[in-house]
């Protein structure tokens, strides 16, 4: 597989596998749960879900526990992440670079958690492109927020981690996208702790 930036090479080889080795277990399962409940209650009728840059299928692992009968897709560019996601039942995986995804089908619920920190941001039109095209009605996006770009150094690498208003840049984007809800989950919650993410809730009118 060839990559168009350094960071798809970087997640597609050993740091990649160095973030499945450190985010494995039902705890997150949990604490995702906990996340798309409250997600979900503001949406009606998803029966079909894909994700970006779905690792080793965490957030679909808690969404299948919330919504059993929902078909589940996602898109994984790691290797031996792939291998994992496959074992959720009836799952359709698409192994490639999020950056080469053109969507064939839409799904009533497209999105990406912590996966568009990670994209280089001279590809994030494209990224948003994609999410849109993809998606029949809802769009969530649960990432590092930051009113303005920033470039953050992550885990001693530079050009890895980049934080900015991506629902706002959506939203910008396509006018027919409109706000649903919106909320916070911190790291230090009593119950379900998470990284300090932001989730934004979008809908096509």
């Amino acid at each position: 597989m060839t990559y168009k930036t350094e960071q798809e090479e970087f997640w597609a080889n050993i740091f990649g596998e160095e973030y499945i080795k450190r985010n494995d277990g039902l705890s997150i399962i949990a604490s995702n749960t906990s996340l798309f409940s409250k997600i979900f209650a503001h949406t009606s009728n998803i029966s079909s879900i894909l994700e970006f840059g779905a690792n080793i299928g965490l957030n679909l692992h808690a969404i299948k526990r919330l919504l059993p009968n929902s078909e589940l897709s996602a898109i994984e560019i790691n290797n031996n992440a792939v291998k994992k996601l496959s074992t959720i039942p009836d799952i359709n995986v698409f192994h490639m670079s999020i950056l080469d995804f053109i969507p064939e089908k839409t799904y009533d619920f497209v999105f990406s958690k912590t996966v568009l920190i990670h994209i280089n941001p001279d590809e994030l039109n494209n990224v948003y492109n994609s999410l849109y095209q993809s998606s029949s009605r809802y769009i969530c996006i649960a990432e590092y927020y930051n009113p303005n770009p920033i470039d953050v150094v992550y885990r001693g690498h530079e050009s890895k981690l980049f934080k900015r208003d991506f629902a706002g840049e959506m939203l910008d984007k396509f006018s027919d996208l409109r706000l649903i809800d919106y909320g916070f989950v911190y790291h230090r919650d009593n119950n379900f702790l998470q990284d300090d993410i932001n989730w934004f809730l979008l809908e096509k009118k």
